[in-house]
Parts: structure tokens; sequence; C-alpha cells
């Protein structure tokens, strides 16, 4: 039995609904399929029923975008309570942090000369959480650029003439916040910062696990990260980051972590 810990749908940035997203699962393989949206649960309750149809085991999730001491990194909540009133209000903030952030990089990209308006990325989006691939893809649409990763590279990376930079929780608040919904808290894809040193002080506040297993992990990464992961005492997890076609093909299933590693999950709640 298999998982795929970190996936996406259309209620952030993916291109694909909870019920297409687990189809694809179900055509996979995968037992086990969390949904891990940007700073939003609003696809868990769809995908809780889609995932139910297919038989396969839903944990609802979300990916935190957060900060410490200036550096932004990006947390992984599981088995997150949707009824926790202080979980939808505080990503309720953060989701309004992304329209506005919108607003601010459309007014950039007017600046240089390209005609595209806020509803015209927000109609696309179509979501409480909006983000940079839906300005790349209606840049696309409106014939700025031949793909989004042109429009990443010439204007959206950071650095680049239309970025903006985000406003973001604290590590410590967002785990916090993940514990008292009920949850665990991970660290995703920590091969892609290059920054270690963020690990000692997110374990002092309360993290809970790494995101061993990921798509463009090595596997020297994977065997560090895992090393690290023994070494503090933490949960490992894994996933493909799948955003259905916006990377070009859809990754979901490419990682598939072993049950044993949710069971150990489940303990740990459970202790």
């Amino acid at each position: 039995m298999y998982a795929d810990l970190h996936l996406h749908t259309n209620y952030s940035d993916g291109t694909y609904t909870p019920e297409e997203l687990a189809e694809q699962g179900h055509q996979r393989g995968l037992k086990v399929m969390a949904l891990t949206d940007h700073d939003t649960v609003d696809g868990c309750e769809r995908m809780v029923a889609a995932c139910e149809e297919r038989r396969i085991e839903f944990i609802t999730g979300c990916e935190f975008t957060v900060e410490l001491d200036g550096f932004e990194l990006h947390l992984l909540g599981y088995f997150l309570d949707l009824k926790c009133k202080r979980l939808r209000e505080e990503l309720s903030k953060y989701q309004s942090v992304r329209q506005n952030r919108i607003h601010e990089m459309v007014a950039k990209l007017n600046e240089l000369g390209f005609e595209l308006t806020s509803e015209d990325v927000l109609e696309l989006a179509n979501c409480n959480s909006p983000g940079r691939p839906h300005i790349g893809r209606a840049m696309v649409a409106k014939g700025h650029c031949r793909t989004l990763d042109e429009s990443f590279q010439k204007y959206l990376k950071k650095g680049k003439p239309a970025w903006v930079p985000k406003a973001k929780m604290t590590a410590a608040h967002a785990i916090e916040l993940i514990h008292e919904a009920g949850g665990l808290a991970v660290i995703a894809h920590p091969g892609l910062y290059h920054r270690d040193k963020v690990i000692g002080p997110l374990v002092d506040a309360g993290l809970d696990g790494i995101e061993c297993f990921y798509t463009r992990h090595s596997t020297p990464m994977t065997e560090h990260y895992l090393m690290l992961a023994e070494q503090h005492g933490l949960l490992v997890t894994g996933g493909s980051d799948c955003h259905g076609e916006n990377k070009g093909r859809p990754l979901i299933g490419g990682v598939k972590l072993p049950y044993s590693y949710v069971a150990a999950m489940k303990t740990a709640l459970a202790a």
C-alpha cells in the first residue's frame, strides 16, 4: 500500500478538480492521498467524497507559506480538523494576502506594458487562494508568453520585474495553528531550500516531521533527510507535489510512500 501526501487541486494553483485528482490517484494504485493546497482547506470536503468513492484513504491537509528569520519556507499540515474555527480564520487572512498580491503583480505587469487585469487572473483562478501560476496562465492565454515557465523566468520569479513579496505567518505560528487544529506539522521539500539550519529552530517550535521523499530530491538527498529525521526524532513523509498539468505532466504517484510511514503518523497523533 502506497501514499502520496503532497497534492494540489484547482482550489489553489493546481489544475485538477478534487474528483479528477482522486481518479488520477486511483489509476496509479494509490491507497492514501492527502490534499495540501496552498493556504486553504477549501477542497478537502469534495476530496473526502471523491476518495471515499474510490476506496482511497484521505488525509486532510494544507501547505502553509511561512517565514523563519526572513526566509520563506513551506510547512505541510496533516490530519487537520476542518471545523477548527481559528484555522479557517487564519487561512482566510492569508487568502486575502494572496488576492492582494495578484493586484500588485498585475499592476507591475501593466507598468511593463502588458494588457492584463486582476479580473482576468482571478476569473481564471476561480478560487480563494490564487497564486503566481494563475498570473502566468493568464499571460499565456493573452498571448504575452508562450508557456507558464516563460512567464516565471522572465517576469514572475523572485527578482524579476513583476515579482512582489508576500506577507507570511511565522513558522512558529503555523506550527501552533496546525497543532490547535489537531494536526501534524511537517517541513515540505527541505532539499529545495539549501538551508538545513532551519530544521533545529523548527524542531524547537514543535515540528513533527520532514518530507524526505520528494520528486526533486535526489537519492543522496533523501538519505540525508532520513538521517536528519532519525537524529531529531521526526516523522517521515513524502509526496509528488502534483499540480496537475501546470508542470508539463502529472507527477501524482511519482513518489509512492510506503504505508508504514502513514501508520507512524497515526501512532504519533494517538500518543
